[in-house]
């Protein structure tokens, strides 16, 4: 039965591993999400997450984001193995409703685990 804890290992962390997916990532984008992936030499995928102010100015919107993100990425993780990810809000997510959301970042899962696939 997979693990779906969300601890402090499956998260990036320090500004060298944000940077280190930032320059060369794979890109998958649509109206409420921009998700970034590199592959990594790690066994389980960690997640980063980058929710400006100017995207969603309240502070809940934020934390909403932050908490569908982390709860999709958790039933996710075990076919997401070996990626760093994050993922970045756009426009419109904030007043997007969380089912919308959800469905967004499981098309973004399935883009992002194909996309490993042809490169190996």
């Amino acid at each position: 039965m997979p693990q779906f804890a969300f601890g402090k290992r499956l998260r990036l962390l320090n500004g060298s591993d944000f940077k280190r997916v930032f320059s060369r990532a794979v890109r998958s984008s649509d109206r409420y999400f921009t998700v970034l992936m590199r592959t990594s030499d790690q066994d389980h995928a960690r997640l980063g997450l980058a929710i400006a102010k100017k995207q969603a100015r309240r502070a809940v919107d934020r934390n909403r984001i932050k908490r569908i993100i982390r709860e999709s990425f958790r039933h996710h993780q075990s076919e997401l193995a070996s990626m760093d990810i994050v993922v970045l809000a756009r426009q419109d997510t904030a007043a997007a409703t969380n089912e919308t959301l959800f469905n967004s970042l499981r098309q973004h899962w399935m883009r992002l685990i194909k996309k490993q696939a042809s490169a190996k």
